[in-house]
């Protein structure tokens, strides 16, 4: 049997461009992150909370909201970034419970979708915290910055309130 030279050299950097191909097409759901939250990711997610944060998703059952939930452990506790959306038959009506939540010092939020509110979302067991909740068209939103450091260098009151309204820029805007 002749043997042709050609063949075999063709044959395995044939091979090689296959193998290549083939793994160009895989890379990226090998680099995808198991975190998909439609409204923020965990990049943000993390400078929000002041260092890196891993990210869980609860997709939406029927009665309950898409649920992403971010948290950063620290050796002192922990910071969570919390995400709740609802599609709402009376987005309004929906809005006015939860707000109740709330209690007196809810204090409306300007440019961040529709009827949101800003209020504080301290627990004796989570520590201190800011929430805000809001809605574009029946979409109702909730957004919790919670810390259980004692005295957090990172995430104070004033530091809170700035970080919780840039995660509901941030989800408002990915909701429109």
């Amino acid at each position: 049997m002749a043997s042709n030279p050609g063949a075999r050299i063709k044959s395995p950097r044939g091979w090689h461009i296959v193998l290549f191909a083939a793994c160009l097409m895989v890379a990226p759901a090998a680099a995808h992150a198991a975190n998909n939250c439609a409204w923020i990711n965990e990049a943000t997610a993390s400078g929000l909370l002041g260092g890196a944060a891993l990210g869980e998703v609860t997709p939406e059952v029927p009665g309950q909201p898409t649920v992403c939930t971010f948290t950063q452990m620290t050796d002192g506790g922990k910071r969570t970034l919390r995400i709740t959306v609802e599609i709402a038959a009376d987005p309004h009506a929906r809005l006015a419970a939860i707000e109740q939540g709330c209690g007196a010092d809810a204090a409306p939020l300007k440019a961040i979708g529709n009827e949101a509110l800003i209020c504080a979302a301290d627990d004796r067991k989570a520590g201190i915290g800011e929430r805000v909740l809001g809605r574009v068209r029946d979409q109702v939103f909730t957004i919790t910055i919670v810390s259980t450091l004692k005295n957090d260098p990172i995430l104070s009151r004033d530091i809170l309130k700035t970080r919780i309204y840039t995660a509901a820029e941030q989800v408002a805007g990915n909701l429109f």
